[in-house]
Formats: structure tokens, sequence, C-alpha cells
């Protein structure tokens, strides 16, 4: 079955703006995500990592990449296919929240 790799933003003002009854079933979607299996969590503070040319680790704390939005999460899922996926993730909390899923299908190497 394909996986993917979903990264969720949002912030708290949205969060906190959300009925809870929509919040309440969107963690209710990220416990059967677990139960199915995925790695789900919640993100950390950041370190960039680089080993230019393998000569030494260099790093730097704080994230590579600029949102409006930080990120708050993430979570890797199986699906059927990406349609499937989007499905599964739109009901998480950071896409009910007024935030938003990116959702990453893993290619084998």
């Amino acid at each position: 079955m394909p996986t993917f790799l979903t990264i969720g933003y949002g912030d708290r003002a949205g969060y906190d703006r959300t009925p809870q009854a929509v919040k309440d079933a969107a963690h209710e979607q990220d416990a059967k995500l677990r139960f199915e299996g995925a790695v789900v969590g919640i993100a950390g503070a950041p370190v960039q990592v680089r080993n230019p040319d393998a000569r030494g680790v260099e790093t730097r704390d704080g994230p590579f990449m600029s949102s409006g939005l930080p990120v708050a999460g993430f979570a890797i899922i199986e699906a059927d296919n990406l349609a499937a996926a989007i499905e599964k993730v739109s009901r998480v909390p950071c896409a009910v929240a007024h935030g938003v899923v990116e959702v990453w299908p893993l290619e084998s190497l």
C-alpha cells in the first residue's frame, strides 16, 4: 500500500476559533489514523543539518522553510492512493481548524 508523509500547519488562534464538536471529531480522526498504524506526532523545535562535501556537520536552530503558519505536526500514513490519503487527512485538526495539511507521496528508492 502506498505511504504518504503529511505535514500539518496551524496555530492556536485557528484552533481556538474552531467549534468544539469539530475539534473533537478531528481528534477522533487522529486516533483512527494511529489505530490504523499511522505514525502521528506534534512538531517540536527544528534543527537544520548540513554536511557540505562530507567535510563537517553544521547545524542551525530553526526551520529552513518559512510559512504563514507554524508546523504543528506530522504523520506517516498508508492509503490506497493520493485521493484516499487526502480524504483521510481532510478531517484532522490542522485541516479543520483553519490550517493546512500537505500530503507528500513517498517514493521507493
